[in-house]
């Protein structure tokens, strides 16, 4: 393994302290223990193991478990001689400077600096941009004791670099720094990881080891500490007049993308669920990521981790105005003499752009990790209709009633939605609305009309006679009945409760994943249905049931995928273009099984501006033409709260203009005055048949999003789609006056000049609306200027033409 200088420069005469490293090194989150056996990191209050042995005796291990390579080892298979072997070695920079240790990429600087602050820097037309600000800011908080650990000093003198030999690229700088506490006697060493495939994207870790001879108590560790300034990209800026993205899952509705104010506070949990007022109960799970950016520059933190972690990534202003973010992790741990504990590794990321630009690189590195993107199929991408616009009380009546609608429409997928079922749990039809082969029947009629069928249901939830949710009252089910040592507990030996505060199965005990496998296939293979639509999908609670022998009472919490893996699974395997949907409800969707899906959801959008949204939010983590089902149209615009809720919107040009999949829950025929908001009545007819005859046309959701404007900054709100050789752009008029338009406008209109990206340079293209038939002339790649006056939207489709076209 070729080793390199950390000096302070060429020609600077300093000595090498690059001696051969005996200290693990750390390739995933957790702790090894025993004879090289791995286990999770310490979350959630939980132990992460024992390790009592030397820092020698855990290299040992790590060797023993093949996890890293001995630089003077002979393979006694036949080698590859010289002259066929092209060594590749990594352009990735590293040296010391007064400041700290610099690491320089082909796109970015990342510098450590002497207090452990890892500071990221973007390379953008020769300057480094940054919306670091770091002070006296430490890079890292120790909690011990229940207090903070102050003396802890990073040798930077001593620190090692070796060629990186993780899963994030071929070949990359692997930084070895140690730390030492001498109050508590803790020994750390500091890890970054840097890979020329992801120049813009650094890894941190830690390991801390007690060197002393009393037991420390560790509380937390806090790792990724950053004080951002929007003044450090932009002079005009107040230093927290910067756009957010929060991946976390908190309650329904709330806003996961906005402006930073200058009073703000927010903890943003993951992994776990999360208790909300209300019968919902809990919500929870959440990409971990969160990420921050102005126009020139942002800056992303969170972990690579294909786990769902339990921990933190707290936000908060300072009376200064900063930003103050970092990762927590809680790690409730004795560490006796000798034990070791592990972080997971952490990432910062500097990008230019908006929250596309982080989701993207953190997919990316997840991916490389191994939670690979499923691939859509044709049915991804069909109009569906849901029959939630009847609600809770649906008949197959109701439901067979809307097919001659919807064969007009040209729509060819159709849901039956929540409370179809007697109970959560057992999962067998309503004697009430749907008795005896009456579900079975209804899928078979549909499929006679050329209609396939989805049926919403909710994985791992079961009743234990407790609670209720949306006027029916939990009673036992079956399957606990029978199988009560299924049951996730708490910790004070009660059933644990997830979201509709419903009891929950444990996911990490084989016997509910293969029944969860059946009823998959009852679903599927006997009833006929042709995919799910997996709703109120948030995170498992921890399982501290002492009959299923856990490791770990956070088990339940990492098997939750596995459970929506077998779903996923079984149903592509029974039925290979079936349409597999998961709803996070109001909320991002989870680590833990956002990749055992093919039709991501908007879930619940509160307005057209939240559909616009987690349309790009879905096209960063899943792929820039994956599909992404806009949701219910009538969700684009909301009228009151709770019972007295009424579904009004009829935008679909939010979800076609950004690439997504239309939805609509109308009724048809007419069944009275208690569904008038959503009934499909003739005028509103028009205009379904309109937009939804313009998707099927255009097919924009199969085509390919590119990340070319700057949501918060770019005016108006715009998107780019690539498809057949053309180019199409929306343009979206703000819902209320912001700081950033250049000119004031009323809500709903914009005026203005707008700026078409990405074109092809010097081509020549023809500008057509193509909702309204109207031509705009023609324009020349790269970059156009184009004047515009529009109420709401306004979608334009760039067709190229001949270099003679008359502009």
């Amino acid at each position: 393994m070729r080793r390199e200088r950390v000096g302070k420069g060429a020609g600077s005469g300093e000595p090498s302290a690059l001696a051969s490293d005996p200290r693990p090194r750390r390739r995933r989150a957790g702790a090894f223990i025993g004879r090289g056996t791995w286990r999770p990191a310490s979350v959630g209050g939980e132990t992460v193991g024992n390790n009592r042995t030397s820092w020698g005796r855990t290299l040992a291990m790590l060797l023993a478990a093949g996890l890293v390579q001995c630089a003077g080892c002979k393979n006694k298979e036949a080698q590859p001689t010289a002259a066929s072997v092209t060594v590749e070695t990594s352009a990735i920079t590293v040296s010391t400077e007064s400041d700290g240790i610099h690491m320089h990429t082909r796109a970015a600087e990342f510098l450590l600096r002497p207090s452990g602050y890892l500071q990221a820097s973007l390379q953008s037309a020769g300057q480094m941009l940054t919306l670091e600000d770091p002070g006296k800011e430490a890079g890292q908080q120790l909690i011990a004791g229940r207090a903070e650990v102050r003396d802890l000093i990073f040798d930077l003198t001593h620190a090692k670099v070796a060629e990186a030999t993780g899963k994030l690229g071929r070949v990359g700088k692997h930084l070895d720094v140690p730390g030492t506490s001498a109050s508590t006697g803790l020994e750390e060493i500091l890890t970054i990881e840097v890979y020329d495939d992801s120049p813009t994207m650094a890894l941190l870790s830690a390991a801390l080891r007690n060197a002393g001879r009393k037991d420390v108590v560790l509380d937390s560790i806090s790792l990724q500490r950053h004080r951002l300034n929007a003044q450090r990209s932009d002079w005009r800026a107040a230093p927290h007049e910067m756009w957010s993205f929060f991946g976390s899952s908190l309650n329904w509705g709330k806003d996961d993308v906005l402006r930073v104010p200058a009073k703000f506070s927010q903890e943003n949990p993951f992994g776990a669920p999360v208790e909300v007022q209300g019968d919902l109960g809990r919500v929870g799970g959440g990409i971990p990521v969160v990420a921050f950016w102005t126009l020139s520059v942002g800056e992303a933190i969170g972990h690579i981790e294909t786990l769902p972690l339990v921990l933190s990534i707290p936000v908060e202003t300072t009376r200064d105005q900063r930003v103050l973010a970092s990762v927590r992790l809680p790690a409730n741990r004795k560490l006796k003499t000798g034990d070791v504990y592990s972080t997971p590794r952490t990432f910062l990321a500097v990008y230019k752009g908006d929250y596309y630009e982080p989701l993207s690189l953190w997919s990316n590195a997840v991916e490389r990790e191994g939670l690979t993107r499923p691939r859509n199929n044709e049915e991804n991408y069909a109009v569906s209709w849901c029959g939630w616009g009847y609600e809770s009380e649906v008949t197959p009546k109701q439901m067979l009633g809307t097919i001659p609608k919807l064969k007009e429409l040209g729509i060819h997928w159709a849901t039956l939605d929540d409370r179809w079922f007697d109970n959560y749990g057992d999962w067998k039809p309503r004697k009430d609305t749907f008795a005896d082969d009456a579900i079975q029947n209804m899928a078979r009629d549909f499929h006679a009309q050329g209609i396939n069928v989805q049926l919403w249901w909710l994985p791992l939830a079961v009743e234990d006679g407790h609670n209720g949710y949306g006027g029916h009252k939990f009673v036992v089910s079956e399957v606990v009945r029978e199988h009560p040592d299924w049951l996730a507990l708490d910790k004070n030996g009660k059933p644990a409760r997830m979201t509709r505060n419903l009891a929950t199965l444990c996911p990490a005990v084989p016997e509910v994943q293969a029944y969860y496998k059946g009823l998959t296939e009852r679903f599927i293979r006997d009833w006929g249905f042709d995919g799910h639509k997996l709703d109120n999908v948030y995170a498992t609670p921890p399982c501290y049931n002492p009959k299923h022998h856990h490791k770990s009472p956070l088990d339940s919490v990492y098997a939750m995928g596995e459970v929506y893996k077998t779903i996923f699974e079984t149903t592509r395997a029974l039925k290979p273009n079936s349409v597999t949907q998961s709803c996070p409800c109001g909320t991002p969707p989870s680590l833990a099984w956002f990749r055992y899906m093919d039709q991501a959801v908007t879930a619940d959008p509160v307005g057209s501006v939240q559909v616009r949204r987690r349309i790009k939010m879905y096209k960063a983590l899943l792929g820039p033409r994956a599909a992404i089902y806009g949701d219910h149209v009538e969700l684009t615009r909301i009228s009151g709260a709770g019972d007295k809720e009424e579904d009004l919107g009829d935008d679909f040009a939010s979800t076609l203009g950004t690439g997504g999949v239309l939805g609509t829950k109308f009724t048809w025929p007419e069944y009275g005055p208690q569904l008038k908001n959503v009934y499909l009545k003739p005028g509103k007819e028009a205009h379904w048949k309109k937009w939804i005859a313009l998707y099927n046309e255009k097919m924009l959701s199969k085509g390919n999003f590119l990340d070319l404007y700057v949501y918060g900054y770019d005016s108006p709100e715009a998107y780019a789609i690539e498809k057949d050789g053309k180019m199409f752009y929306a343009f979206y008029a703000p819902e209320k006056p912001m700081k950033v338009l250049k000119q004031k406008s009323p809500e709903g209109i914009w005026k203005g000049e707008l700026e078409l990206r990405g074109l092809a340079a010097g081509k020549n293209y023809r500008i057509m609306d193509y909702v309204n038939k109207t031509a705009y002339g023609v324009v020349t790649g790269p970059t156009a200027k184009l004047k515009a006056e529009f109420s709401e939207n306004l979608l334009l489709e760039a067709t190229p033409a001949p270099a003679e076209a008359k502009r």
